[in-house]
């Protein structure tokens, strides 16, 4: 029941005290979030005092703990201190920022390059700027959060369109509606989608905007640093990054560190730059931070092996898990989820591989459509062998167990 306060309305808290699935989760040893981490994010961390195997991070080069990376992040530190105390528009731009920028936009092969805080404010930042009232964004179901909620904010329409379905972008872009829209276009879509795994269909979207001629933004977040011949992602790998207008990544994930950036056509960054709220009223990235970024970009570059191991891994554990009668769905990627459908089932699966040893992360609806509950797991260029194989004997016998093969 809602509790009214003296003046005869509802508290604003109540709906805060009816929420208890997490306690009740609590209770019965099935929660499986904000786990505290007590090590660095390697191929094995601790937590609770216990080494437990990691295949829940998102670091695919391994990067983190990387001599060069540590150190690029200690000299930051000493010569410019731990933080901006400001936002790039006013006192927060380091020369790092600028330096990091011109690198990312020539690795990238684009005219310029901005940075955000993060990966989320930077398609918040990029997609409400860019969309105007009558414009219109055509949207994978399956994008990220970060991009559904740029979109919210974006004064244009959204149309959502069937997950990777070249024949519904199709049918959206041939409709009525869309012939009577006097606005521009932009088509959003993932380079890697960060739970199934699977690939955009990038080269498809690039034929049917030479047809009807919007603009791309492609989320590389998961992509940059693992897909194509020089790691710069699935433009590269498509063979289309001159057709892909504006490239947003992040640094969370192969760049070992926190932030994001957009790289694509000069005026169109210089936009983005003068008019994102997201990044106007955000404090800057930290100089540690950005010094990683470019730590690790200068390893990316010079250390093609870390990708080649990481592949070797990906397709080590790909082929273990469809071999033992997973269901791994379309993944082409580091992403190897195992999807297992119902819910209870995936955190009964979850509980038995974190007593085991093994960190895996659950994701169950809204993250994912309803009954495609799935345990996401994900791979490093610093798994060893003998890792890899005490995964796949403890994922075939609780995958037995619990029912799930």
């Amino acid at each position: 029941m809602s509790r009214a306060t003296k003046s005869g309305r509802v508290d604003l808290f109540q709906k805060c005290r009816n929420f208890t699935r997490h306690k009740e989760a609590e209770a019965n040893g099935l929660y499986p979030y904000f786990k505290a981490i007590e090590s660095g994010a390697d191929a094995e961390v601790i937590i609770n005092g216990r080494k437990m195997i990691m295949i829940g991070s998102n670091n695919y080069l391994g990067l983190t703990s990387h001599p060069k990376v540590k150190e690029a992040s200690r000299r930051a530190v000493e010569r410019y201190g731990s933080g901006c105390t400001g936002s790039r528009f006013l006192n927060g731009t380091l020369d790092l920022h600028e330096e990091l920028e011109r690198r990312l936009a020539k690795f990238m092969r684009k005219e310029k390059c901005l940075l955000f805080s993060t990966g989320f404010q930077t398609n918040l930042g990029a997609i409400s700027t860019l969309v105007g009232r009558d414009d219109v964004i055509l949207c994978d179901r399956m994008n990220h959060a970060s991009i559904i909620d740029g979109c919210r904010l974006a004064f244009g329409r959204t149309i959502k369109y069937k997950h990777n379905d070249i024949q519904d972008l199709e049918r959206i872009l041939t409709s009525v509606e869309m012939e009577e829209s006097q606005g521009a276009v932009l088509v959003i879509t993932e380079g890697v989608f960060s739970m199934e795994g699977d690939l955009g269909n990038l080269n498809e979207i690039v034929a049917l905007k030479k047809r009807f001629g919007f603009r791309i933004l492609l989320d590389d977040a998961h992509g940059i640093g693992v897909l194509g011949a020089h790691g710069r992602g699935a433009a590269e790998h498509y063979g289309v990054e001159k057709e892909s207008d504006i490239i947003m990544g992040t640094f969370s994930k192969s760049f070992a560190s926190l932030g994001g950036f957009v790289a694509g056509e000069a005026a169109a960054i210089d936009y983005i730059k003068h008019h994102a709220r997201a990044l106007i009223f955000s404090a800057s990235m930290p100089p540690a931070a950005v010094a990683a970024v470019l730590a690790a970009l200068d390893i990316l570059e010079k250390e093609p092996e870390r990708r080649e191991r990481l592949w070797k891994n990906t397709r080590k554990m790909q082929q273990a898990f469809r071999a033992l009668g997973f269901d791994i769905g379309k993944t082409q990627s580091p992403v190897v989820p195992l999807i297992i459908g119902d819910i209870d089932r995936t955190m009964l699966f979850w509980r038995e591989l974190f007593e085991a040893g093994v960190f895996v992360n659950p994701i169950i609806p809204p993250a994912v459509p309803p009954d495609l509950a799935l345990l996401r797991t994900s791979y490093m260029a610093t798994h060893t062998d003998q890792i890899l194989d005490r995964v796949i004997g403890i994922m075939e016998k609780i995958g037995k167990k619990v029912g799930v093969i």
